[in-house]
This record gives C-alpha cells, structure tokens and sequence, in this order.
C-alpha cells in the first residue's frame, strides 16, 4: 500500500475534502503525509494579471500570501496529528503550481498525489487552465483526484 502521501491543497473548501481523505487515508494505512501548498510569484506581466507596484510593495504582498500559506501547512498538520498521522508541511514557491507538485512527490519520496479538482470547463479552463489536468498528464505517480 502506499507510504509516503503527497496533499496538494489551497485549502479552499473542495481541498479541505482532499485533505480530510489524504488525512483519513494516511491514518488508516499508516502512511507518511506531506502536505503542500505552493505559494505563487506575484505577477510580472500584464497579461498575468500585474499590477504595477513597487518592490517593496510587491515584496510584502508576497510575505502575505507566505504566511497565508503556512497557516495552511500547519493547519493540516494539526489536524493530521489530531488523526495519529505523521505529517510533514511543505511551503513551495512557483509560478506553475502543477510543476511544484510534481517536483515535491519526487523530492519527498512519494508514492501517491492527492489533490482536488475544482471542476473547470469550457472558457474558464481554457483561460485558467488545470493544474490538476497537468499533474495527471505529467506525473508518473498515481494521482487521487476529489471533487
């Protein structure tokens, strides 16, 4: 079975799902949890959605969505303790959230990705894209999707 899990999780509230079954899942086959949550680069261009600000500017907004993304981390690896699952949290910085995930499986040794699926079609998956269409298409692990 599997022993070392990776959650990707934004922590929106189809994630918090995928982190209760990754959580439930660890705890009933005795796996190692790593979980993840990828921290975006603010936005250089204007087609990325940039608003021009100044370094400095730029660099606390950054910190902001730093600690946001910590308080995920260590709120997923309280409520994995609260479970009797080992966890791991792991804050990673990326503009491609699906290669972070990818990158973080293989450094962390492990043998299944969980994530959500927010579901996206048509326009809006065009334009937004799916990260978790890309780490499917990508990864060579298995990759348990909840929506």
């Amino acid at each position: 079975m599997y022993q070392r899990l990776l959650l990707a999780t934004d922590h929106s509230t189809l994630s918090r799902k995928a982190e209760k079954a990754a959580i439930d899942l660890a705890a009933n086959t005795g796996a190692h949890l790593v979980a993840l949550h990828v921290v975006p680069d603010y936005p250089t261009s204007y087609f990325e959605g940039a608003v021009t600000l100044s370094p400095e500017e730029i660099a606390r907004i950054e910190a902001a969505w730093t600690r946001k993304g910590q308080r995920v981390i260590d709120a997923v690896v309280a409520a994995a303790a609260k479970e009797g699952v080992h966890a791991q949290g792991v804050l990673a910085h990326a503009d491609q959230v699906a290669r972070a995930v990818i990158a973080a499986a293989r450094k962390h040794k492990c043998d299944l990705i969980v994530m959500a699926s927010h579901g996206r079609r048509g326009l809006t998956r065009v334009l937004l894209g799916s990260e978790t269409q890309h780490v499917l298409t990508h990864s060579t692990l298995p990759v348990l999707v909840l929506r």
